[in-house]
């Protein structure tokens, strides 16, 4: 597991994923009409998923939720990977490198509270934000594709200005109100996370793909659709879910009656989020639905410094030297001295907990607050080195 980078802990107690149940799920989660309930169920009937790919057509079809209809498209599936399928299949993912499962440790939080969460997390960029997304240490901007410019001004200034109190700003890019966040926040050198609708080798629409470039250059990109993989017409609107999964807080800026920005903030509202909308003309249609969001109790943003007032420095923001030895959680002086001391010229999580003899689920916030001190510095692999 050492070959991805994890941030955040599974339940206490829940157990972290070999390499192999890890690529057996990759697998499968590619199999036509298996979705999250599907594949748990087929996991616990068979014992597990390697197990899954013997087991006979009648024990299959017992599986709750499979029957005769799908078991024969889970028979073409396992035809055309054949008997010893990871073989194939292991090069094929890279081994499954540069993808999140709900089994990994570096799977944010958040994904466990939606009604259906994403099998696989595909992803370029910085890894080192998966620890503040695991955290729900971000802002998604969200709107519609046609705005207003108005919308497209405030949609730029709010993702500068997110960028510079250290946010990362979590979008879709889309046309309009997500491309405008994104641009702003590039533009203040900040940190943005596109969430796709397409897997990652595809830009939609095409004209941002110099943009797409340059989020995963400087942020993060993520898609659950693995490489190859068909987009459906609900493709956009479902990852408006791991937008909000991934958010301490949604900005509504402009969107219609019917649009996948109003999604976003049902859900926010669901997860009794902060929920702020900017305030447009009452006459233009593709504010209706956002004006209509500060009628039920959203938030009015009138200035992006508002936002900032009310969500304060985010993780990337940059700490004064002073804060160093007064850390939140506790740890000062000796503690953080003896965490730099351990892990000395490099060190994962792992040698940092077995050296310490301290869970590394106590460790995990400790090291981050070094990371946000400037005395440390995350690598890929749940590892720190001293800045």
């Amino acid at each position: 597991m050492g070959d991805l980078v994890q941030g955040v802990f599974p339940r206490r107690g829940a157990p972290v994923w070999d390499r192999r149940r890890r690529l057996w799920w990759l697998l499968w989660s590619r199999c036509p009409g298996l979705g999250w309930q599907r594949l748990r169920a087929l996991e616990a009937s068979c014992g597990g998923l390697a197990a899954a790919w013997q087991a006979p057509a009648d024990e299959l079809a017992a599986v709750p939720g499979l029957g005769r209809g799908l078991v024969a498209v889970v028979e073409r599936f396992r035809h055309r990977w054949g008997p010893r399928p990871l073989e194939a299949f292991a090069p094929r993912c890279r081994f499954g490198r540069g993808v999140l499962v709900p089994g990994d440790r570096g799977w944010p939080a958040g994904l466990r509270e939606l009604r259906r969460p994403p099998l696989q997390l595909c992803w370029r960029g910085r890894g080192s934000l998966w620890p503040h997304l695991g955290l729900r240490r971000s802002v998604a901007v969200v709107g519609t594709r046609r705005p207003s410019l108005h919308g497209l001004s405030m949609a730029h200034a709010i993702g500068a200005a997110l960028a510079e109190a250290g946010w990362p700003v979590l979008s879709g890019l889309a046309e309009g109100i997500d491309g405008a966040a994104h641009e702003g926040c590039l533009a203040a050198g900040g940190a943005p996370v596109g969430v796709l609708g397409t897997p990652l080798g595809r830009a939609y629409p095409l004209h941002h793909a110099a943009l797409q470039a340059e989020v995963a250059r400087q942020g993060l990109l993520m898609s659950e659709l693995a490489e190859g993989g068909s987009v459906r017409p609900g493709s956009f609107a479902a990852r408006n879910r791991l937008l909000v999964a991934m958010a301490a807080a949604v900005v509504v800026v402009e969107c219609p009656v019917e649009s996948g920005a109003l999604h976003s903030a049902e859900l926010a509202w669901q997860l009794e989020m902060p929920l702020w909308v900017v305030p447009a003309d009452a006459g233009r249609a593709s504010a209706m639905g956002s004006n209509r969001l500060l009628a039920r109790g959203a938030t009015p943003l009138l200035l992006p410094a508002d936002l900032i007032g009310q969500l304060g420095r985010g993780p990337l923001a940059p700490r004064p030297p002073a804060a160093a030895p007064a850390l939140a959680w506790g740890l000062q002086g000796p503690e953080a001295e003896g965490l730099l001391e351990a892990v000395g010229g490099g060190a994962s999580l792992e040698q940092l907990s077995l050296a310490l003899d301290r869970p590394m689920a106590e460790l995990m916030p400790r090291l981050l607050e070094l990371e946000l001190a400037g005395l440390l510095r995350a690598e890929a692999g749940l590892c720190w080195r001293p800045c």
